[in-house]
């Protein structure tokens, strides 16, 4: 039972880093803790859009946040783990 969770949860983070958009944003993020406004900046889509990635990433417990007044910024909750995987894809 175990196994299959934890199947369950590797599936989720590949799946997670499978588009361009949130595997740019994670190594982003391995630079440090961004606020959306700031990860925008990197894309010619809207804002919207790139929170929807966000979540993604944050569902599959890649990335959280801490809010900061209006601000939602982003950090990566595992940095090494996710190091290790972004780089092993080159």
């Amino acid at each position: 039972m175990i196994e299959r969770e934890l199947r369950k949860k590797r599936a989720l983070i590949y799946k997670a880093l499978s588009h361009p958009i949130r595997l740019h944003i994670v190594e982003l993020l391995l630079k440090g803790e961004k606020c959306v406004n700031d990860i925008r900046e990197f894309f010619d889509v809207t804002q919207p859009n790139i929170s929807q990635h966000l979540n993604t990433l944050k569902y599959s417990g890649i990335v959280d946040y801490r809010q900061d007044k209006n601000l939602r910024c982003y950090f990566l909750l595992d940095p090494e783990q996710i190091e290790k995987i972004v780089k092993s894809i080159q």
